[in-house]
């Protein structure tokens, strides 16, 4: 049995709780795995994993063992990086979770000269609006917008989004253009979830007579949806007003098919932020990336006290 092979892939259980999800992960054989963990559980002497027809569980010592092991095989990631300086070294996988309009308005027209630099690596890169279960799923690191919420994970703040508020000119032709909150009575709103059947909170903004204050609106609207192109798409096809980080619309702006309402009423920027388990030591591969979209990032964010673009 190679232990290293087998701590491997006991972690990859571990996370995922299941024996199929990790085979199908790992490219391996179900049988396989099985095999592997019943012979690390031999070989330390101890059950790792409780098992039932439901689900996989680790035991008391599993908990122990998952925890060190993760160290183990970060270090050894590490090891076999040490004295390799050139961009050429960095090999193996890459599973990065990010949200589809930072995907395709900022990684992707900048992905290509990363990978120019580093030729053995391969990204897996997931674009979706839902929050992802970074460990679960198997996520090396993961870009997330707006508050954290997510404990046990070691956050890397990279600045804030601007929020602006957009209408369609239809729109604005058929309902007027707001001017202040008092007069959203008589408009609509896009109403965003990420979870269909969840309550939208309405119109956010922060009080320019008193900018610690955070101030919703209940707001009207005909359509409610759960993805950032049908959000963009919505408003410009006049069903209602958007609230969404300024960076990324500025094409769509200049063309004339959105246009800027209650510009003294934006919502609260919104914080980006790296998040990545913990560990004592992250992989190179992953530093490299993360401090390769921060720098591509870092473009489009603003800082503390700065406004993002």
């Amino acid at each position: 049995m190679n232990l290293v092979e087998a701590m491997r892939i006991f972690v990859r259980v571990a996370e995922v709780a299941s024996f199929t999800q990790a085979a199908e992960d790992l490219g391996l054989p179900k049988a396989s795995v099985s095999t592997t963990i019943r012979q690390l559980e031999g070989e330390l002497g101890t059950r790792l994993l409780h098992r039932t027809t439901r689900r996989v569980h680790l035991t008391q010592d599993g908990q122990a063992y998952y925890e060190r092991s993760k160290d183990l095989l970060a270090d050894m990631d590490e090891l076999q990086g040490l004295f390799r300086h050139d961009g050429s070294a960095l090999q193996g996988r890459l599973r990065v979770d990010m949200p589809s309009a930072v995907a395709r308005d900022v990684v992707m027209p900048k992905l290509p000269e990363f990978l120019v630099d580093h030729p053995a690596l391969e990204i897996e890169l997931s674009s979706t609006d839902r929050r992802v279960d970074l460990v679960r799923e198997g996520f090396d690191c993961v870009l997330r917008v707006g508050a954290l919420g997510d404990a046990g994970y070691v956050a890397r703040p990279l600045g804030h989004y601007r929020m602006v508020n957009y209408a369609s000119p239809a729109y604005v032709a058929q309902f007027g253009n707001p001017l202040h909150p008092d007069e959203l009575a008589d408009h609509r709103l896009v109403h965003y979830v990420q979870n269909l059947g969840a309550r939208d909170p309405g119109f956010e903004y922060v009080d320019p007579e008193d900018p610690g204050t955070v101030r919703r609106v209940a707001m009207a609207g005909v359509l409610t949806v759960n993805n950032s192109d049908a959000y963009y798409a919505a408003c410009r096809a006049g069903l209602g007003i958007i609230q969404v980080p300024e960076a990324g619309l500025n094409e769509a702006v200049a063309k004339g098919e959105l246009v800027e309402v209650m510009p003294r009423y934006r919502a609260a920027p919104m914080p980006v932020s790296l998040i990545y388990a913990h560990r004592r030591h992250l992989p190179r591969r992953v530093q490299v990336f993360m401090n390769w979209l921060a720098d591509v990032m870092r473009t489009r964010l603003g800082q503390d006290g700065e406004p993002g673009a």
